[in-house]
Order: structure tokens, then sequence, then C-alpha cells
């Protein structure tokens, strides 16, 4: 099955965080199809904490949604991410964004990620490796509705992607 998945980190190393994580699903039997460039951005829903360092990646599993959302939380634990805080700082956040045409909304899962459509930080990446990706609410495609966001805040590529198998 088809994913698409965003990484971010704003504690430690930051690049080796996202590194570390794409290792970690490529041990779990997950093929990292494309990743889109490194972006810096600013943060958003908590912004007294450091920038953060993002990537979009399209990912090919066999495994259904809920069995890779326990394979991420498990990433995330390995490489310590704190739950504590939702907004604050991590080592490592990895959300599901789309799974194929699935709708999903349950109390674990939401896919297609809630907020996807109102965050730069994942609409530019995405766009970069997947502009005609469908959402399947909204039934528009990524790159329109990076071109309709209302989001300002600053995203900046800094390590760019030739959206190869890294």
């Amino acid at each position: 099955m088809k994913y698409y998945l965003s990484l971010g980190s704003n504690l430690g190393n930051r690049e080796k965080n996202l590194a570390r994580a794409l290792s970690l699903l490529r041990k779990e039997g997950v093929d990292i199809v494309r990743t889109s460039s490194l972006y810096e951005t600013q943060p958003v829903d908590f912004s007294s904490q450091p920038w953060f360092i993002n990537q979009v990646v399209e990912i090919d599993a066999g495994i259904e949604p809920q069995d890779l959302l326990i394979l991420i939380k498990g990433i995330e634990k390995m490489l310590g991410r704190d739950t504590r805080h939702s907004k604050g700082p991590r080592m490592i956040d990895i959300d599901i964004l789309l799974a194929e045409e699935r709708v999903i909304r349950t109390e674990e899962l939401n896919v297609p990620h809630p907020r996807l459509d109102r965050r730069n930080f994942v609409l530019i990446p995405f766009a970069e490796i997947a502009p005609e990706a469908l959402h399947p609410l909204l039934n528009e495609n990524i790159q329109n509705l990076l071109q309709k966001s209302n989001d300002h805040s600053a995203v900046k590529q800094i390590k760019k992607s030739h959206n190869q198998k890294p």
C-alpha cells in the first residue's frame, strides 16, 4: 500500500534523526520510494521552541494503516520521542498524511491527516514529490492545496533531494 509520511525533528541532530527514522522503517521492510528535500521550518502551534527540519516521504508498505501507526510509534519511542507535550520540542515526529485513497477516523488514527491542507511545512515538501496526489476528502491535489494555503510560516529548503531512494 502506498503511503505519504511527514517527518520532523527539532532536537539534537535533526537531519540525523530523520535519516535514522527512515533507516528503521527500511529495517522493518518498508520501501522508501521517494523523499523530498529537507526543509527548515518555523514552529507553528508552539512558537517558542527550536525550528524544525521537515521532510515528506512516499513509502510502500505491505501493512494496514493501523499497523503502520504502531510501527511508527515504536520508531518514535526508539528515537527518544517524549509524548508528554504533543506540540513541544521533539527528537522525531512521524505522521501518516495519506494512505492511498482511504479515509480513516478513529481515536488513534486520522487519515488524511486533519491539518495537512493548512501546514506549509507539509504541503511544500509534499508538492515537491507528489503534486498530483489527491486529498480524498477535499478532492483536490496537493499542489492546489498549497496554492490555497493561508499558512505564512517560514519554510526554507536546506538540502535538495533528487527524489530517489535514499
